[in-house]
């Protein structure tokens, strides 16, 4: 046995060792897309980030950056604590196979042998490298984001439990309990996920305290751990920080205490409790209890990282999400107030109509330092007839033509119909009838006026069916299979699911029947990086391991059933995810993986048991043998993903978020919206140090309240926003502002803003319920151009300013009722702003709305408001005016792209849609067109040149959108040989994509005729970009494939030489 234990600790580490290196070599150098620049900003200054909040990882990150050479490692540091985390979660994991594997062989009081010993820590390597190359997993281990870290913890705390059954029957092994707890406590400021193991570990105890099983046992143990889950999650963690809010409410308001005296009190108070309570226990001899009292103490103790929160909250840092600064706030940070709440098991599907609201208290601290409370929305009345058990498709948010796809399995012989809706004829005048989907079922209701309405309601079999099909099939078995069967691409699926990213075995006949053809698969498709196969072998090894315990262990096998379960069934039950989410969310269900990976192990003593029982031999030969053949799983798991986790040479996230900040004017105020064009650029500016006298600005965020506040300081060198609406005017208030169009004429923007600021009872209107509201009083609002402040602000340049207008007029569109809180202080701000700072945006959909799309500049990568009116114009691929002595020197000069020429860089399909998204590669075309348009068509060329250069085909991809004005860019500019080439190899790729997907049939053919269609209509796009510039040959050899596909040559375009 000693000798086992220090083979099993060497080869632990040793499995380690692999693992952080493989992740240390692969990981990304800087900040990556999505919630990591945010996690490292806020980790270096010690910030507030996102609800729920993850105070640990910041405080463990921050200490890692400790050890940073410059500041210009400070993100790496961060990656590389997720890679040692990850490399940690591997080495627990490695034991937790090893320990599972040896009660396998040393059950019935049997000896471990030599070879055993040899299989054992086989199983153990094979299992935890398995895991160590799977796809999720390896993808949130080169990232400085929290499920890394959280891996670890969970990791960490089945070990644990796995060591207190070991030492359960000697002294003070409860010590072990005692630990698993306090991690628990410490996991809670990571991510929540850690405390699904809950179940995990109950059985450990169960199975280790009663020797006999039954059936009431197992109900019983089942109840506790549930209740032990609940407790933690539901009532310590957000009824703590309640109660000690209600404290400090009667001690800021009553007493006239300061802000937290009340929640300070109130913890040291717990405290002193929850001490008393441990050493009551201890003195009586109470053993369980003292258990009990000593692991809600180190919870607790753990739980406290929170407090780090409010403690930074209070000092007002730039990045200070919801401002937790009083108990009140951080509460709402734990509820996830801000993301809504969903029914779980009971409630409306989303058609139900609203009978009414319900609405609870918000408290806030007000300019007179003490709480307010103002009653806010906090959910809805449905008819209680039409509410439901376990309602799976339930947001009204969402499209019922989504849901349909994915809940719909029967159908009706209807009349068929083109898209405007009119019915298909016969060459007969006769309708066509075909099979169409039938969806819902009509039904009617009384609303509380006593009248009879009738809505479109989905049955209860089609809310079953969108949960198995969507939330069980799509959102978790696909993220499964792609782990430990294979993957098709990198692509998320938006035109079609068939086409991308499923799940793909490399086994051509299943592949088949699942996807279409396989063979002659486009050459572009076939290359992505992100095509791995695997050939079952993972899956097929782990299902072998499954039944091996089942059979051998029954108890531990149903633990590890548990953790399964729980990290993945449990969840999708939980989360109750609607369709379209906006990217990929298999990094929720890692730990589900992981348990599979310790049946991937185990699956290496059935193999090695088989052989002894073939080869009559047990010996050491055997097990190593076993152990060669199966390690052909984490060898292929290796080999196939390493080129799509491999990250260490690519710096979008920083670049994206550095172009966007640099193509801004000093002093500026920049919009954005989302996460990817936000925390980019937050990274920036906290840790990277660039263009601090930018204020940053999102739109997003600008409903709330905190955030209004922020905007309202300086952070940084970047002066406040010009905000003038009090208070009051938008503190849990105004959330939606209508619209009473008063006045044909425009009203001057500065008015309406004071209007709505006003408190006299004229500038409200009375709503349907009674109450008075603040109104928007006209559509048409007049933003006067303070012309010297322009120039001044650098605005406008000295040659446009004669360009400029003397009023801008903003157009509420006739189809909007009313503006949202955001918008309003958008408003207020223009209002406000008097041109002496430049405002610019990231993205510009929702400026339409207010019909500025005419007064704006394209900067490169960014869009300026300027006082010109520009003409909306078909030509150019952006919106708005190009000024090329401004524009030219930053892309040219300035501006960085990630490094993706590099070909070691992998570009995957979301990093490409974020390119995409920011005119990357178009921007050039845009400014080629602009140079050849002034008449300087050399620099036109150098800019499209540097486009292909720095953003080549081979890496990001050809797409309409990117590659059409580059093409069109090269033809004005004189550069005809390259906008061929490029058309050529564009048009080459489309025709393979073509006859590819016309080889479907079946149910599979209109399932990929989307995708057929849009290639159809971009190869015509090229086809009328060539006949439009004069290319005769390519004309011509475009022909040649409309012909084989059976286009008339009257159809055809045929150009004549000159």
């Amino acid at each position: 046995m000693n000798n086992f234990k220090k083979l099993n600790t060497l080869a632990g580490w040793i499995v380690f060792a692999i693992a952080t290196m493989v992740y240390l070599l692969t990981m990304e150098p800087t900040a990556s897309l999505w919630d990591c620049a945010e996690f490292i900003a806020t980790s270096y200054k010690l910030e507030v980030g996102h609800p729920p909040g993850a105070p640990l990882f910041m405080m463990l990150a921050r200490l890692f950056m400790l050890f940073a050479p410059s500041t210009d490692s400070l993100a790496m540091m961060v990656n590389a604590m997720s890679s040692i985390a990850s490399g940690f979660c591997i080495l627990f994991l490695f034991w937790t196979i090893t320990h599972l594997a040896r009660r396998i062989y040393t059950a019935s009081g049997r000896e471990l042998t030599n070879g055993s010993i040899w299989a054992i820590l086989g199983a153990g390597a094979v299992g935890a490298l398995a895991y160590t190359f799977t796809d999720t997993f390896w993808f949130s281990a080169v990232e400085g984001e929290v499920y890394a870290l959280s891996s670890m913890f969970t990791a960490l705390v089945v070990w644990a439990m796995l060591k207190w059954e070991d030492a359960a029957d000697e002294p003070h092994a409860n010590r072990w309990l005692i630990l698993i707890a306090y991690l628990m406590g410490l996991s809670i400021g990571v991510h929540i996920l850690n405390l699904l193991t809950i179940p995990a570990l109950v059985f450990i105890y169960y199975f280790r305290k009663w020797q006999t099983i039954t059936l009431k046992g197992v109900v019983v143990a089942t109840c506790v751990a549930g209740a032990i889950l609940l407790a933690v999650n539901g009532i310590l963690i957000p009824y703590t920080v309640a109660v000690g809010a209600a404290v400090d409410y009667l001690f800021v308001n009553s007493l006239g205490l300061p802000i937290n005296s009340g929640m300070i009190f109130f913890v040291f108070a717990l405290f002193a409790a929850l001490g008393a309570a441990v050493w009551f226990t201890h003195k009586k001899g109470k053993v369980l209890l003292n258990t009990i009292a000593l692991a809600v103490t180190v919870i607790m103790l753990g739980y406290s990282s929170y407090a780090s929160m409010t403690i930074r909250a209070v000092a007002n840092p730039p990045m200070n999400s919801n401002n937790p600064n009083n108990p009140y706030a951080l509460l709402s940070v734990l509820n996830r107030d801000q993301y809504g709440a969903r029914p779980l098991l009971y409630g409306a599907y989303y058609s139900t109509p609203i009978l009414d609201v319900t609405t609870e208290d918000a408290y806030y601290v007000g300019n007179d330092g003490k709480y307010h409370k103002k009653e806010v929305l906090s959910g809805y009345v449905f008819p209680d007839e039409h509410k439901h058990l376990f309602p799976r498709m339930w947001n009204a948010h969402k499209d019922s033509r989504e849901y349909e796809a994915w809940g719909s399995y029967r159908t009706r012989n209807d009349f068929a119909r083109d898209k405007d809706g009119n019915i298909l004829r016969d060459e007969a005048g006769r309708p066509i009838k075909v099979d169409v989907p039938d969806f819902g079922r009509r039904v009617t209701f009384l609303d509380e006026s006593g009248q009879q309405r009738s809505f479109v309601e989905p049955t209860f079999g089609e809310n079953l069916h969108f949960f198995f099909s969507y939330q069980l099939n799509y959102m978790y078995w696909r993220y499964f299979l792609w782990n430990f069967v294979g993957r098709q691409n990198d692509r998320q699926a938006s035109t079609s699911t068939l086409t991308d990213g499923n799940w793909l075995s490399g086994i051509r006949f299943i592949d088949e029947l699942y996807l279409g053809p396989q063979d002659n698969i486009p050459d572009d498709l076939a290359s992505n990086k992100g095509r791995n196969t695997y050939y079952f072998l993972p899956f097929l090894l782990g299902l072998l391991g499954l039944i091996y315990q089942l059979n051998r262990d029954p108890k531990n096998f149903s633990i590890v059933m548990w953790l399964f379960i729980m990290m993945g069934i449990a969840l999708v039950v939980y989360f109750n995810t609607s369709p379209s989410e906006p990217r990929e969310r298999d990094y929720v269900y890692a730990g589900s993986f992981y348990a599979f990976s310790i049946w991937i192990g185990l699956g290496v003593l059935a193999v090695r048991d088989a052989l002894a029982r073939l080869t009559k031999r047990n010996g050491v030969a055997i097990a190593l043998t076993a152990t060669a053949i199966c390690a052909v799983v984490p060898t292929v798991l290796a080999t196939e993903n390493w080129d799509d986790h491999d990250r260490s040479h690519r710096y979008v996230a920083r670049d994206i978020g550095s172009n966007y900040l640099e193509s801004t004017l000093p002093n500026s105020i920049i919009l954005n919206y989302g996460d990817n064009d936000t925390f980019p650029l937050w990274y920036n500016q906290e840790v990277e140090g660039v263009r601090h006298d930018v204020k940053v600005m999102n739109m997003s965020y600008l409903g709330a309240e905190w955030y209004i506040d922020q905007m309202r300081i300086r952070s940084n060198n970047a002066a406040p926003v010009p905000f003038t609406l009090p208070r009051e005017k938008y503190t849990y208030c105004n959330e939606l502002v209508p619209i009473v169009n008063r006045f044909e004429r425009p009203v001057d923007l500065a008015d309406v803003i004071d209007f709505v600021a006003s408190e006299d009872r004229h500038s409200k209107v009375q709503m349907s319920d009674g109450s008075w509201n603040d109104y928007i009083p006209a559509r048409i609002l007049a933003l006067p151009v303070n012309k010297e402040n322009a120039l001044a602000s650098g605005i406008v340049s000295e040659k446009d300013a004669h360009l400029m207008v003397d009023t801008v007029y903003i157009s509420i569109s006739e189809g909007k009722n009313h503006i949202e809180k955001a918008e309003l202080m958008f408003l207020d701000m223009l209002a406000h702003f008097d041109w002496k700072r430049p405002i610019y945006f990231t993205q510009i959909y929702s400026l339409q709305k207010f019909g500025l799309l005419p007064y704006l500049q394209f900067d490169g990568y960014s869009y300026r408001l300027v006082p010109i009116f520009t003409p909306l114009s078909s030509h150019n691929n952006v919106i708005g005016r190009i000024d090329t002595d401004y524009t030219y020197p930053l892309m040219m000069e300035k501006f960085r792209y990630g490094n993706i020429a590099d070909e070691r860089v992998y570009v995957d399909g979301f990093v490409t849609y974020n390119l995409n998204v920011a005119h990357a590669r178009d921007s050039f075309a845009a400014l080629a067109k602009q140079l050849v348009a002034e008449g300087d068509k050399e620099r036109a060329l150098k800019a499209l040149d540097a486009a292909v250069e720095r953003l080549p085909f081979t890496q990001l991809e050809y797409s309409e959108l990117s590659t059409l004005p580059i093409i069109e860019g090269y033809y004005e500019a004189g550069g005809e040989e390259k906008a061929d080439a490029i058309l050529r190899d564009y048009a080459r790729q489309l025709i393979e994509h073509i006859d590819y997907y016309a080889r479907f049939d079946g149910n599979k053919q209109s399932l990929v005729d989307p995708v057929l269609d849009e290639k159809l209509e971009t190869y015509e796009v090229l086809y009328m970009t060539a006949a439009r510039y004069g290319r005769r040959e390519i004309v011509a050899e475009m022909n040649d494939f409309y012909r084989s596909i059976g286009v008339e040559e009257n159809d055809l375009i045929r150009l004549t030489a000159e």
